[in-house]
This record gives structure tokens, sequence and C-alpha cells, in this order.
């Protein structure tokens, strides 16, 4: 799938979201085009640090929805998303820049609220420098990029890839729990994707 927004998508968000969000989308496909030959490390901290400068907006006051996943496209024009519009957008723009599918896997996880005192649902993207080694976490909570071990706030419970679904507990092919098709929300992610291409800007 060609990710980067065509002269068409542009044009339609300029009309629909304004100038702003046009300038957010020629800075999202210039960092792409621009990570091209740099190493994974350096790609992960550009694209990390990228889309948190964004707002943390909830889906309920951003979409009018109780559980929406956003495109790349609508989070960067509407100038803000949830957990799960951060994780996606990172994966999807580091598949973009080069980085190998099976080194990237979003990720479900309960992290800790301190302010709350409890565990609330979360999602985050996890980058895996080889297959059985510890991911580092790219998370939209906080600024920095820090290995699993060290998100002791964290407890995993699922992640998925364009490739399949899995465990949290399990990676390899005995792990794997179904498709990534098997989640709706992601099949409805895709044929967004498709659409924005034909002029489809929600």
């Amino acid at each position: 799938m060609d990710l980067l927004p065509n002269a068409r998508t542009l044009e339609l968000v300029g009309q629909r979201y304004g100038l702003a969000a046009v300038e957010r989308l020629s800075a999202w496909r210039d960092l792409v085009l621009h990570l091209g030959g740099a190493g994974e490390h350096e790609k992960l901290a550009q694209v990390n640090d990228f889309f948190n400068r964004l707002p943390n907006i909830s889906d309920s006051d951003q979409w009018a929805r109780r559980d929406y996943w956003a495109t790349p496209v609508e989070l960067l024009a509407a100038n803000g998303g949830d957990c799960e519009d951060f994780a996606l957008a990172k994966y999807f723009t580091l598949r973009a820049a080069g980085v190998a599918p099976d080194r990237l896997r979003v990720t479900y996880v309960r992290v800790w609220r301190p302010q709350l005192s409890r565990m609330e649902p979360h999602m985050v993207l996890a980058y895996y420098p080889a297959p059985e080694s510890e991911p580092l976490i790219l998370d939209n909570l906080i600024g920095d990029i820090r290995p699993a071990a060290a998100r002791t706030d964290l407890a995993p419970t699922m992640s998925f890839n364009a490739e399949g679904l899995w465990s949290a507990k399990q990676r390899g092919q005995h792990g794997k729990l179904g498709e990534a098709s098997d989640i709706r929300h992601w099949n409805d992610l895709l044929a967004r994707m498709h659409h924005e291409k034909t002029g489809a800007i929600r």
C-alpha cells in the first residue's frame, strides 16, 4: 500500500481541515522520504518524536465515536488522536521508511495510571531488534523510547502486525492466535486508507 498522501489527498485535506493540516501531512511525507537512508534507531527516534508532538485526544472528543482507529492521514489532518492512532501511525510510517515487518508489533497493553490508582487499556508499538530480543517501546504517554523491561507500568496482552496476531507472551508461530484480518478495526482502517487515495477523507 502506498502510504504517503498524493496531491489529491492534500487538496481534499486542505479543503476540509485547512492549510495547517496540509503542512502536517507534507511534513510527514518529507520525514518518510528523509529517513530512507537512516539507521533503524534514528528512524524510531524521529518517527516517535514526530507523532508524539500531536495532542492526545479521546475518540469521543475527536470523532464522536466510542472506539475509532484513525488512519495516519486522519490523525494528522485532525491534529490529534488516542493511543491506537499513535501506535498505528508509527507502525505504518516505520514500515514506509523501510523497517522490516517482523520487527514491529502493535501491542495491546494495560498501563498503570498512578493518578487514577488503576490499570487501563492502552496501545503501544514494540520494535524487536532481533526475533527473540527484548523489544523497545514507542509510547505516546512518554517522550523517550525505553526497553520493555524498563516499562514496569505496562502489562502486554496481545500484539499484531500485518502478518498475524499473537499472544503477548509468545512471538513464534506456536504463539500465533490468528490473522490481523480477524480484527474488525484493522480491516476498517485498511479500507479507509485505500479510499483516501480516491478522495474519501473523513
